[in-house]
């Protein structure tokens, strides 16, 4: 189960207004690289065969199966700070992580 929290939802729902093109699902996932190994990756896409669809807070989200055990019980959430805004990833999973916030290890 992947969580939305509703700031992030809000502004995830303002992306998709400004698309010209059709609604797409949030496609969450993994890939190698970082400063601790994995990395993560936002983007709107088609719902692909393997992938596992959840439901948060309005926003359809999909999963690739190889991303999947690494995102179990995720938080997709938005902080705005003086030092800056934007996503951040509460992840049960992730052992260890970099300043950054968009590399974790496992």
């Amino acid at each position: 189960m992947i969580a939305v929290t509703q700031k992030a939802a809000e502004h995830i729902k303002h992306a998709l207004a400004t698309q010209e093109s059709e609604v797409l699902p949030l496609r969450i996932s993994v890939v190698n690289g970082g400063c601790n190994g994995h990395e993560y990756r936002l983007g709107f896409d088609n719902e692909a065969e393997g992938d596992q669809k959840f439901d948060s807070e309005g926003i359809e989200i999909v999963v690739d199966k190889e991303s999947q055990p690494f995102l179990s019980g995720l938080e997709l959430d938005y902080v705005e700070t003086l030092e800056g805004s934007g996503f951040i990833f509460k992840n049960p999973n992730a052992t260890s992580g970099c300043g950054c916030g968009k590399s974790f290890g496992t």
